[in-house]
């Protein structure tokens, strides 16, 4: 599970790409260009490959505002994620 006390990751996304990964779940937050703003990208994808060799029906994305309340809702997100899909990233590890 992410901690959210440790999890401060806002100012390393607005230059790169943060990636992660929790007992076969992988994910990736992102900055990305809108017309009205920058949002905070949140892609999240089983194990065992990296986020290029994985086909795109098994990326799941969702968009955050670009704030530090942003990227805790995304760790939030994260999290539930991670507890509701729990077999298939349970799965994910076995391969």
């Amino acid at each position: 599970m992410i901690d959210k006390e440790k999890f401060h990751v806002l100012n390393y996304v607005k230059k790169e790409e943060y990636t992660g990964s929790m007992d076969g779940m992988r994910y990736m937050l992102k900055k990305k260009e809108k017309e009205d703003g920058s949002v905070l990208e949140v892609i999240i994808w089983p194990e065992p490959y990296c986020y290029a060799k994985t086909s795109e029906e098994k990326k799941q994305r969702r968009e955050f505002p670009f704030t530090s309340d942003g990227v805790m809702e995304a760790a939030d997100h994260l999290n539930a994620v991670y507890q509701e899909q729990k077999p298939v990233w349970e799965q994910a590890k076995r391969m």
